[in-house]
């Protein structure tokens, strides 16, 4: 997969201000940022990004994406 690829699938699976991506192909980084993270625990962020990459992540195209999510007042800071 590519940084865009990871990209797209984390935008059309949820409303997102910024997504911003780094990896290698196999391991990737995403910084999220939405206002649907307001009010909700770290683990309920992840587990939203995480369910738009669920079938890449079944499949073993997407090995590991480890995430930084942040409401848009928490980025501001």
């Amino acid at each position: 997969m590519t940084e865009l690829e990871v990209k797209n699938l984390i935008e059309a699976g949820m409303d997102c201000d910024s997504v911003e991506i780094g990896g290698d192909g196999y391991h990737f980084e995403a910084v999220v940022i939405s206002k649907a993270f307001e009010g909700k625990r770290p683990v309920a962020r992840q587990q939203m990004v995480y369910a738009t990459v669920q079938p890449q992540i079944a499949s073993g195209e997407l090995h590991a994406l480890s995430l930084k999510t942040l409401t848009p007042e928490e980025a501001a800071n």
